[in-house]
C-alpha cells in the first residue's frame, strides 16, 4: 500500500474513533430515561460557572440545551463516522467540547479535586477538541462518503474520478457502523445504559430546581446567617458512627476536595450561607473561596494549641473566618478542670479582633457554670436532640462530660451514641438564654429523621441549627427547614436572632 494510502487510513481511523465516541454518548443520553444536563450544569465550576448555573435554572432553556446536546452529539458522530460534512461536524464538535471543557476546566477546583484524566490545562476533552481542529484544517479527510463519486458516468483518466476499489473503500464505514451499532445495541439490551458513559454520569444527585422556597435567616452580630447552617464534620472527615468502623473512611473517600467544593456550591445555591467547621478545615474553605469566588460565611471552631490559648484564634482570622467559637469539647474539658478563666480569655480575644465570639458545649453544666461566672458569649452552640431513638443509652446511666470521654463496650453506657445526654436540662437552659442559640447534633448523628430533629430543636428554642449534610441531602434538608419554620407551633422562646 502506498504511503498516502496509509496516511489516509490513519486519518480515517482517527476520525471514526472520535465520531463513534460522539455518537455513542448521544445515543446513551437518548436511551437514558429522563436524562437532563441540569445536574452537570448546576455544579459547574470555574470562571464561567454563573453562565452554566443560569442555564440550569431555566426550565425552558434546559429543554433547548438537552435537545441540542443529545441530537447534536448524534449528528456530529454520524457525520464524522461516515465521512460527510466533515468540516461542519468538526467545527460543531469543537464548539460543543469547548462548552464541556469550561464547565469543569482542568484548573482551579476541578483540577484540585483530582478528576481522572486531568492535568493542568490538558484533559481528554481538550485532546479530542485538538483532533477535531486538525480534521477541520487538514486537506486530507480520509475515506468516507465525502469522496464517493455518485455520477453514473465513468470517470475519465486524469479527472480525479473514483475507481470501483476506491468507492468501496470510501463506503467501508457503513458496515463498520452497522457492526458497532449492533454490538452497542446488544450490550444495552443485556446490561442497560452504559453507566460509565459520560452521557449518564451526573455530578450530585439533587436538582436545585426542587427547592421549595427561600431559606429564612437570622442575625449573629452583624452577620445575616441562614437558619440552617452547614455542619463541617462530614466535610472534615469526622463522623459519629457508633461501632461502624468503616463509616469515617467511607465519608472521607466520598468527600474528595472536588466533592467538597461541589457541596459548598450547592449549599450556597440552596440558600445556606454559613458553615461551622473544625479548625483543620479552614485551609480547604480558604481555597474554596479563592478558587470559586464562594461567599459562604465561615464559623471556625478553635481550641488551645500546645498550651497557647490564642494562637488558633489568630490563625483562623488569617484564614478568613468571619465568626469564631470556642470548641464544644474544650469548653467541657476546661469547665470540668476548673479553668473557666481560659474560656473567658479566648472569648475576649475573639471580641478584641472585632469578631463574633461563640461558645460551644455538649454538656449543659458547662454553659451553666460559665453563665454563673459571668462569662456570656455572643451566641451559644449546644447539642440539641431528644433521646427517643434506639441507640440512646438509658438516661439513668448518663453522666455529665461523658460525651468527650471514653467509649464503653457496655451497650447501656455511652459509646458515641448520645450527644445531648440531658435534653430537659438543655431545654431549660436555652429557654433562659438571652443570646442566640445554635443547636447542633440535632439528628443525633443520623439517628433521628430530619423532619423530627429539626422541629424539636426549633420548637425548643434554637435560633439556628447546624447539620452535617452530604450533597445529595442538601436540597431536601433546606426544604424541610423551610416547611418546619413555616408550620412551627408551640415555640415559647423568643427569637434572639
Amino acid at each position: 500500500m502506498k504511503r498516502e494510502n496509509w496516511n489516509r487510513l490513519a486519518i480515517t481511523v482517527l476520525r471514526v474513533a472520535v465520531g463513534w465516541h460522539f455518537l455513542y454518548e448521544g445515543l446513551s443520553k437518548r436511551a437514558a430515561e429522563d436524562w437532563t444536563a441540569a445536574g452537570f450544569l448546576n455544579h459547574a465550576t470555574g470562571p464561567f460557572a454563573g453562565f452554566y448555573h443560569g442555564l440550569a435554572s431555566s426550565e425552558a432553556l434546559m429543554g433547548v440545551v438537552d435537545f441540542a446536546n443529545v441530537y447534536g452529539l448524534i449528528a456530529i458522530g454520524l457525520a464524522l463516522f461516515l465521512g460527510c460534512f466533515i468540516r461542519a461536524a468538526s467545527a460543531s464538535g469543537v464548539v460543543l467540547l469547548t462548552l464541556y471543557y469550561f464547565a469543569y476546566p482542568p484548573f482551579g477546583a476541578t483540577l484540585m479535586g483530582g478528576m481522572e484524566g486531568n492535568v493542568f490545562i490538558v484533559n481528554r476533552i481538550f485532546l479530542e477538541a485538538m483532533v477535531l481542529l486538525a480534521l477541520f484544517f487538514m486537506q486530507e479527510k480520509g475515506y468516507g462518503l465525502h469522496a464517493v463519486e455518485f455520477s453514473k458516468k465513468p470517470a475519465k483518466a486524469g479527472q480525479g474520478g473514483s475507481s470501483r476499489r476506491e468507492s468501496l473503500a470510501n463506503l467501508f464505514t457503513l458496515p463498520v457502523l452497522g457492526l458497532m451499532g449492533l454490538g452497542g445495541h446488544r450490550n444495552h439490551k443485556e446490561h442497560g445504559v452504559d453507566v460509565m458513559s459520560g452521557a449518564t454520569i451526573t455530578v450530585g444527585a439533587v436538582d436545585i430546581g426542587e427547592l421549595k422556597g427561600e431559606l429564612p435567616k437570622g442575625k449573629l452580630g452583624n452577620h445575616e446567617i441562614s437558619r440552617l447552617v452547614l455542619g463541617g464534620n462530614l466535610i472534615g472527615g469526622w463522623t459519629h458512627a457508633r461501632d461502624l468502623r468503616y463509616v469515617s473512611k467511607l465519608s472521607r473517600a466520598y468527600n474528595t476536595e472536588r466533592k467538597v467544593f461541589e457541596t459548598l456550591q450547592l449549599a450556597e445555591q440552596a440558600g445556606i450561607n454559613a458553615i461551622n467547621i473544625g479548625f483543620p478545615s479552614n485551609k480547604v474553605l480558604k481555597k474554596y473561596k479563592e478558587v470559586t469566588g464562594g461567599k459562604i460565611k465561615v464559623i471556625s471552631q478553635v481550641a488551645p494549641h500546645e498550651g497557647d490559648y490564642l494562637r488558633r484564634i489568630d490563625e483562623a482570622i488569617d484564614f478568613g473566618a468571619e465568626i469564631i467559637q470556642v470548641q464544644g469539647n474544650w469548653c467541657d474539658w476546661l469547665v470540668r478542670d476548673g479553668e473557666l478563666d481560659k474560656i473567658e480569655l479566648m472569648l475576649n480575644h475573639i471580641r478584641k479582633q472585632g469578631l463574633v465570639a461563640g461558645l460551644g458545649a455538649h454538656t449543659t453544666d458547662s454553659l451553666v457554670a460559665c453563665k454563673n461566672a459571668g462569662i456570656v458569649p455572643d451566641y451559644y452552640m449546644k447539642t440539641m436532640h431528644h433521646d427517643n431513638y434506639w441507640s440512646a443509652h438509658p438516661r439513668e446511666n448518663r453522666k455529665p462530660f461523658e460525651v468527650d470521654g471514653k467509649r464503653s463496650l457496655d451497650h447501656d453506657q455511652f459509646h458515641d451514641n448520645c450527644f445531648c445526654p440531658f435534653p430537659d436540662k438543655t431545654i431549660e437552659f436555652v429557654a433562659d438564654a438571652k443570646v442566640p442559640v445554635m443547636g447542633f447534633k440535632v439528628l443525633a448523628a443520623g439517628a433521628i429523621r430530619p423532619e423530627d430533629g429539626f422541629k424539636w430543636a426549633f420548637k425548643n428554642g434554637a435560633d439556628f441549627i447546624c447539620v452535617g449534610m452530604f450533597d445529595f441531602q442538601l436540597v431536601n434538608d433546606v426544604n424541610i427547614t423551610i416547611k418546619t419554620l413555616e408550620k412551627l407551633n408551640g415555640r415559647e422562646r423568643a427569637w434572639f436572632a
